[in-house]
């Protein structure tokens, strides 16, 4: 079944509120909520364990009544279950801090590895949204990124938000760089020509899918400024940030682009991170 979304969870407040934000996600959708727990010891897999899995359902149901909601509990290392669950999921949804398991994958490289290598988008649960905020989309041109804007209006549409389409750009990572202090910036690099091109670049990420949700409104933002602080800032008044799992900028060898990283990591909203190909 591939209309499901999952949760992972270990009984901490964080991994419970993803099992809040995933009930919500898997109501809108009309989809069902698998709750998934990984035990890598035989020991770990009592009582307390079955009292976690039916504290995050009585949850979801207290959320969407009506949801169906399903149990996993899966022996191996965490990123390996929820990896392989993702495979069947619409959306992966883990907290973002917790004792162990899913609800502490950003205290490692868990979760960076499930950005890059899961089977569907995969959103953090994180920081304190506005619920009047907009859906946050980093637009960045890559196969990522243009996965992540089909992410960002369809979650726009479905929660009827708006939604800032923001592409952030500076010189420092174009072809040409500045030479040094005796030259001026504006005779090395054309800034109007450099404006012109990175506007026209999210206008044509943005054009398709505008006339495909014709219901949600769009506001396109562009700025000259540090890319991830940019994006940080204008997180602070979102409910959601979604970013491609790779985009330009990154560094070779790096599983995440860097700006995807920095948004797990220091967002004060969910983040959602989309893969170029599913």
């Amino acid at each position: 079944m591939n209309d499901t979304v999952i949760v992972g969870v270990d009984g901490s407040p964080p991994s419970l509120a993803a099992v809040d934000v995933a009930a919500a996600e898997a109501r809108l959708r009309g989809a069902q909520l698998r709750i998934v727990h990984a035990f890598s010891r035989t020991a770990d897999l009592d009582p307390m364990i079955h009292g976690v899995l039916a504290q995050a359902e009585r949850r979801a149901h207290s959320l969407a009544p009506e949801l169906e909601v399903a149990r996993t509990v899966a022996s191996g290392e965490t990123l390996t279950v929820l990896q392989s669950e993702s495979r069947h999921a619409v959306l992966a949804v883990v907290g973002g801090r917790g004792r162990s398991g899913f609800g502490g994958l950003l205290l490692g490289s868990t979760v960076v590895q499930l950005a890059a290598h899961g089977h569907c988008p995969l959103m953090v649960v994180r920081g304190r949204p506005d619920p009047r905020g907009p859906v946050l989309l980093a637009v960045d041109g890559s196969p990522a990124g243009n996965a992540a804007a089909g992410f960002a209006f369809a979650e726009a549409a479905l929660r009827g938000a708006p939604l800032v389409a923001m592409h952030v750009w500076n010189t420092w990572s174009e072809p040409t760089p500045y030479e040094g202090p005796a030259d001026p910036l504006n005779v090395v690099v054309d800034l109007d020509r450099l404006r012109e091109r990175h506007r026209r670049l999210l206008e044509e990420t943005v054009a398709p899918l505008r006339a495909a949700h014709p219901r949600v409104a769009v506001e396109l933002r562009l700025e000259r400024a540090r890319v991830r602080h940019a994006l940080l800032d204008a997180a602070r008044e979102a409910q959601l940030v979604v970013a491609g799992a790779r985009g330009h900028g990154g560094f070779t060898g790096m599983l995440l682009g860097s700006v995807s990283q920095a948004l797990l990591y220091h967002a004060d909203c969910p983040v959602a991170v989309v893969r170029g190909t599913r």
